[in-house]
């Protein structure tokens, strides 16, 4: 019979090879032994697997009662996450040493499915270092969440690990975002060889061809449009107005994303020229469908069914006409990002929006919005280099 005894001693002095060979003996001749698993773990723990070592001691806390196991397991799993923080950080100075990876970044987590929660709330409280109610309400269902900002070196080492976990993220860099060139629609000059009329960063006004097949996504999102009003404010000394912001309504906008020439087409209801170029009333009827296009609930039919304006009527129209010939990816969950991100004022404050929208002052929703579009460009791997 394996002597545990024998095990300890092996692993002690670090004859890993027998270790194992003790252990397999150990678990054929005694599957049912409580030990068999603790020394599995010790053994990956020893051997630097902490990955797969964490995650048979915390099998052990599940599975197994002997009090003195279970006080082994439990010093076993915090001097693993001590070992795993001090690895991190080595990491994270290390990397610092190369000044591109101080550049400003952004991680972002991406939504995670119901069955997937527990696990997801588990490895980020442990990796973070945070409790787990908070990372519970952290935790999207749908749409992406602004997570971390700082350092990309940081940002990379801890992104790795928690797709190491299972946990869907990805970071990015403000400069790579910065790097896409944005071009401003004023309208389209055709649309079955399409040709747009378009304001560079520098307002030039220029025309750019391209073909459909050009386009890999879209990405689609409506930003708030505010009036001041006078608000009346009751309170024990004396009536006050004061000043307050609302909702009044919202513009519509459109990015379609060219990767191959690093560029973005911008295109807003707000500033669309929809009395020049294209007709799209009778556009949507006259231009073929793809073969390949999935039937879909026409747009301007509902949008008939109450009042609308004439730029509203236009607008569903050219999305239509997108619906028919774009057989991409659509980017629509901008708003419940936005949630996560407008608070991050002093970072969007450097994120030129690339957005003409007549305000009476400057609002974060715009840069959400570049930043939303600029990180799906960067998301897809057909935009990748």
């Amino acid at each position: 019979m394996t002597d545990i005894n024998q095990i300890t001693a092996a692993l002690e002095g670090k004859d890993y090879k027998q270790a194992a060979q003790l252990i397999k003996q150990l678990q054929k001749e005694s599957p049912e032994n409580p030990w068999v698993q603790y020394y599995i773990a010790r053994y990956y723990e020893l051997t630097n697997n902490l990955e797969k070592a964490q995650t048979t001691y915390k099998q052990i806390l599940r599975d197994i009662t002997n009090a003195k196991i279970v006080s082994q397991t439990r010093q076993a799993i915090q001097r693993i996450e001590t070992a795993q923080q001090n690895l991190r950080q080595q990491a994270i100075e290390t990397a610092k040493n190369d000044p591109s990876n101080l550049e400003p970044g952004l991680l972002i987590l991406e939504p995670v499915s119901p069955e997937n929660k527990p696990a997801a709330i588990q490895n980020i409280s442990r990796i973070f270092k945070i409790d787990a109610y908070t990372t519970r309400m952290q935790i999207q269902s749908r749409g992406w969440r602004l997570y971390k900002t700082g350092p990309i070196a940081e940002l990379r080492i801890y992104g790795q690990e928690l797709l190491n976990a299972g946990i869907p993220v990805f970071w990015a860099t403000l400069s790579d975002i910065q790097k896409i060139q944005i071009f401003r629609v004023q309208h389209f000059q055709s649309l079955s060889s399409p040709a747009v009329v378009c304001k560079d960063k520098l307002d030039r006004l220029g025309a750019i061809e391209f073909n459909w097949s050009e386009v890999t996504q879209r990405v689609e999102g409506l930003l708030p449009m505010f009036i001041e009003v006078m608000d009346y404010s009751p309170n024990r000394r004396k009536e006050q107005f004061r000043h307050r912001e609302i909702r009044q309504d919202y513009a519509q906008i459109c990015d379609l994303h060219i990767p191959s020439r690093n560029c973005i087409l911008r295109i807003c209801d707000q500033s669309y020229e929809f009395q020049q170029g294209v007709d799209f009333t009778k556009a949507s009827a006259e231009l073929p469908t793809l073969p390949n296009h999935k039937n879909k609930t026409s747009r301007v039919k509902n949008s008939q069914q109450i009042p609308q304006s004439t730029t509203r009527i236009n607008w569903n129209h050219l999305l239509e006409i997108f619906d028919r010939q774009l057989d991409v990816t659509v980017w629509s969950e901008f708003t419940p990002f936005a949630d996560t991100v407008l608070d991050y004022t002093n970072m969007l404050s450097k994120i030129e929006s690339h957005i003409e929208v007549e305000r009476k002052s400057e609002t974060p929703w715009d840069s959400a919005f570049q930043l939303y579009s600029g990180l799906a460009f960067l998301r897809n791997p057909e935009n990748r280099e």
